[in-house]
């Protein structure tokens, strides 16, 4: 007997999430690849722009050393946050690589 609804599949995309996943939940890795990924790119983009205004703000203290030193704080600031984001990265990848999970570098 034919179904009335046919045969329901999933879109392309998410059977190419489930084929990447293995089918068994996999695919939040995959998931959690990208965001982590995007959150690098978003902090390497904040972190660029952070030290440029910085950068600005050091020129134009003209001695101030009141001026001077927010600038210094804001680059010693900037380079903190931006260590502290690739540590995650590297906390990331070593715990992947103990428990032989694949989550910042996904095949597709």
């Amino acid at each position: 007997m034919a179904s009335v609804f046919g045969k329901i599949i999933p879109p392309e995309s998410v059977a190419k999430l489930e084929a990447v996943g293995g089918g068994d939940g996999g695919g939040i890795f995959v998931l959690l690849s990208t965001v982590f990924k995007l959150a690098g790119v978003i902090a390497g983009i904040f972190f660029i722009i952070k030290i440029i205004l910085a950068g600005f703000s050091y020129l134009n203290a003209s001695g101030d050393e009141k001026k001077t030193a927010q600038a210094w704080a804001t680059i010693w600031q900037s380079i903190m946050g931006f260590t502290i984001v690739a540590s995650a990265f590297v906390i990331a990848s070593a715990i992947g690589y103990i428990l032989g999970i694949n989550v910042l570098n996904p095949t597709f």
